[in-house]
């Protein structure tokens, strides 16, 4: 998938989930959605993960790291607008930190941040935490060699 295309799928995605899908949910929640951070890929990553989720969703993180600390991070998804709002959510958090901070974060966090999310979608906290945590490893590796 491009990022037009997923820019696309976004605004459609936004579109709908406004009509209805937003009711109930916290305005964490709407805002991470409504304006998430992060979309993409970098060029040339320290390191790049995709995972698929037991719902079908996939979510793509690519980091750079720079003095073991999270310099950059974009990811991309074909999952739905919880998906979207979770991973974006996790990277926005994790830019910046070292990577054992980076590390400590939860799924548990990110549902406590959106004010619980449904019981439906709680699992895309978990899929967007696996994605950062495997990427992550993965750059541990790389700086271990």
């Amino acid at each position: 998938m491009t990022e037009k295309q997923m820019g696309q799928k976004l605004d459609k995605l936004a579109r709908d989930i406004q009509e209805s899908l937003l009711k109930g949910y916290s305005e964490r929640f709407k805002r991470e959605f409504l304006n998430p951070e992060n979309i993409g890929k970098i060029e040339d990553p320290d390191c790049q993960v995709s995972i698929t989720g037991v719902c079908g969703d996939t979510i793509e993180m690519s980091l750079s790291i720079k003095n073991e600390r999270v310099r950059d991070i974009k990811f991309m998804t074909d999952g739905c607008g919880a998906t979207i709002s979770c991973a974006s959510y996790v990277t926005r958090i994790a830019k910046g930190k070292s990577i054992e901070e980076a590390l400590l974060i939860t799924p548990d966090d990110v549902d406590r941040y959106f004010e619980g999310l449904p019981d439906e979608h709680k699992h895309c906290a978990k899929l967007a935490v696996m994605t950062l945590t495997a990427a992550l490893e993965q750059c541990v590796g790389k700086l271990g060699e």
